[in-house]
């Protein structure tokens, strides 16, 4: 039986998902990370398929979302989006630490997967962090600077005004640079990844997540089943069944 508990980790908000007969095994873990606006509950369909195949799936609350909401809303939400971004990679590696302290997980065994801003996060990380050991983009992009650009001038165009300069705006990408993967492909290191995207995906582009997947598929020569790029050719930013089951397969096949 799957078992769902709240657990605080490192002071985060979290779902604990796992078989109940092995919840007090050192198992390999998944930590999935939910998109802008939502929140770790959205993604019990994944956890609870993924612990049914003998992982332990942790689903963490990110910052001002979830359990940590707060007064934030609309573009003053918005605007925290980098800040979220980068305290979930900080956040990623002390979930990881406290459960491994507590003997609960296979370290040589490690997967991180997201949508949209969680796939955002997760790109950043493998920046980061060499333990992770595969994962899973679901309409997520690899470019921080392409990406925030985007945003800022999406803004812009709706004629909002941003408590910002010029100056402040060019800092703020500066600090994004080297979680940057779309800078740095040479740090996926032959990892296994996969990527999910819709291509009439109105919120984070399509066509410049599919361009980076071309260009690292030379990184790949020899070892082409870790490298796979699935794209559905009538979603927008939403998640399919295929996605989901995909990701399950993904990592049964990688982890």
């Amino acid at each position: 039986m799957v078992i769902i508990e709240n657990r605080i980790v490192g002071q985060i908000p979290t779902l604990h998902i796992v078989k109940e007969e092995s919840k007090d095994h050192s198992l390999p873990l998944i930590i999935f990370f939910h998109g802008f606006t939502s929140a770790k509950e959205h993604n019990l369909h994944f956890a609870y398929l993924l612990a049914e195949e003998g992982y332990r799936v942790i689903l963490p609350d990110s910052l001002y979302h979830g359990e940590r909401a707060t007064q934030f809303k609309g573009i003053n939400l918005s605007l925290k989006f980098w800040d979220i971004v980068l305290t979930n990679i900080k956040e990623l590696s002390l979930l990881k630490d406290e459960l491994i302290s507590l003997n609960l997980v296979d370290r040589e065994r490690i997967g991180v997967a997201g949508t949209s801003m969680g796939a955002i996060t997760m790109l950043g990380a493998l920046t980061q962090y060499e333990w992770i050991k595969t994962a899973v983009s679901l309409m997520g992009s690899p470019h921080y600077e392409g990406f925030c650009r985007g945003l800022i001038a999406g803004f812009r165009k709706q004629g909002t005004k941003l408590p910002l300069t010029d100056e402040q705006i060019e800092q703020q990408i500066a600090l994004l640079k080297k979680f940057d993967l779309g800078h740095q492909p040479e740090k996926l290191n032959g990892r296994p990844i996969l990527f999910w995207h819709g291509k009439n995906d109105e919120v984070v582009p399509f066509q410049f997540t599919y361009e980076f997947y071309k260009q690292i598929q030379p990184f790949y020569k020899g070892n082409e089943e870790n490298l796979k790029f699935l794209e559905d050719p009538t979603r927008g930013h939403k998640v399919s069944r295929e996605a989901l089951l995909e990701t399950v397969e993904w990592f049964r096949k990688h982890l």
